[in-house]
């Protein structure tokens, strides 16, 4: 699980956010079957040319042998599933169900407050580095990401970074969407769970997840019908 640092200026402003009028929160999501498959996704996703100039780990101390792919159209990675309940506290997501809990997110909401957790699906990439930097790939807040896992698809997007060296962390909404328990505690998946981020999508405001399914069916679509040319 990624352990994550409150600045004072975040604290600050989580603070000031309730004087904040809010923007319109999403609903929870639930998982609704996709109209591409999981095997039509991971298909395109069986070989690998790395765009990473290294490979991540998937948690600390684990083997780093998790390397970031890509093709034409998208960057993926296969690796497991912590759960990341930062960003406006809920009931399920605060500091006291969340031992590493943090009021806050890479990427803010339309209104500036931090990302929900547990009602937007949304995935963590590491933050920049020598080994990888996710924006020279066209990848950015409110990227659109298709989850696989099992035989399921969850739409999300890009919201939060994470350490530079570990991968495979996504929010409460999506892991619950996916079947996954989502105890920030001890839930996640070991493993299984691929991450496809569709190169130069961009859902706006990044909250409105009913804009992600759609673009991210769409996208999923072309992934899944096109060549999968491989290249960064």
């Amino acid at each position: 699980m990624r352990v994550q640092s409150l600045t004072l200026a975040a604290a600050s402003a989580a603070l000031l956010a309730p004087t904040t009028p809010p923007a319109a929160q999403p609903h929870p999501a639930v998982w609704r079957e996709s109209t591409v498959s999981a095997a039509e996704l991971l298909a395109k996703v069986r070989d690998c040319a790395p765009v990473s100039r290294g490979r991540y780990r998937s948690d600390n101390g684990a083997p780093a042998d998790i390397p970031v792919c890509g093709t034409r159209d998208a960057v993926f990675w296969k690796a497991d599933m912590d759960i990341d309940c930062d960003g406006r506290p809920g009931p399920r997501c605060n500091s006291s169900t969340d031992p590493y809990f943090a009021a806050s997110t890479a990427y803010a909401q339309s209104d500036g407050r931090p990302l929900s957790a547990e009602r937007l699906p949304f995935i963590v990439v590491p933050a920049p580095s020598s080994l990888w930097d996710y924006r020279d790939h066209g990848v950015g807040g409110g990227s659109v990401v298709a989850v696989v896992y099992r035989d399921r698809v969850q739409y999300a997007v890009v919201g939060d970074t994470g350490p530079q060296g570990i991968i495979g962390e996504a929010s409460y909404a999506t892991a619950k969407a996916l079947g996954i328990r989502a105890d920030p505690r001890g839930g996640g998946a070991p493993s299984g769970v691929t991450y496809i981020v569709f190169k130069n999508t961009k859902v706006s405001p990044i909250e409105d997840h009913a804009a992600a399914v759609t673009e991210g069916e769409r996208m999923a679509r072309r992934f899944a019908d096109g060549s999968g040319a491989i290249g960064s």
